[in-house]
């Protein structure tokens, strides 16, 4: 004799396949949440490093540096004394009140005194070097770059995508910690 689950009266049990269904559901939901989770404590360290190790993002807006970095790109700097500098790095300094930094490649370094040093730097793109060398107690040292991400990060960064980023994380926050219904689990009935 076959056995199927059903209730007193004899009657098929209809819920097996909605409880199949929410139980797949539920395993999806807490995928989603899981790595969205991991993204947020990945995010959370990422923030703690970039200012324990001054740490920051710069975009690159002109092709001055290409082929090697390109136009709208985004790079990883990080904040170093000047006496680290060597030949060959590329560096971001600051060019005074109202002017963009510069980064450029270093193509030499003399100490001037203080902690302070002269350096002269080119653009990879560029037939000469920049028309001054310029005296700096420390530099951004570009330690990563990846092609292209910059035009993501500024359109992002405009007040409807930020809306909608902020929009979307709260009703996230609302749909993960918003109550569930418990389900009673099917009886099954002995004769």
């Amino acid at each position: 004799m076959s056995r199927s689950t059903g209730d007193a009266t004899g009657k098929a049990d209809s819920t097996a396949p909605t409880s199949t269904r929410r139980s797949i559901w539920s395993a999806v939901e807490d995928g989603i949440l899981t790595v969205l989770a991991v993204l947020g404590a990945i995010c959370i360290v990422a923030t703690i490093a970039a200012f324990a190790l001054n740490i920051s993002l710069i975009m690159f807006k002109t092709g001055s540096m290409s082929p090697t970095i390109p136009t709208g790109s985004l790079a990883v700097v990080r904040q170093i004394p000047a006496s680290d500098i060597r030949v060959g790095d590329v560096t971001t300094v600051s060019r005074g009140e109202d002017q963009l930094p510069v980064t450029h490649r270093v193509v030499s370094t003399t100490p001037v005194g203080n902690g302070v040093y002269s350096i002269e730097m080119k653009g990879d793109a560029n037939d000469s070097p920049d028309s001054q060398p310029y005296e700096v107690t420390e530099v951004r040292k570009v330690l990563w770059h990846a092609p292209g991400l910059a035009y993501v990060v500024s359109a992002v960064s405009q007040p409807k995508y930020m809306a909608g980023i902020t929009v979307a994380a709260s009703l996230l926050v609302v749909w993960a910690f918003w109550p569930r219904k418990q389900h009673a689990q099917p009886q099954e009935v002995t004769e």
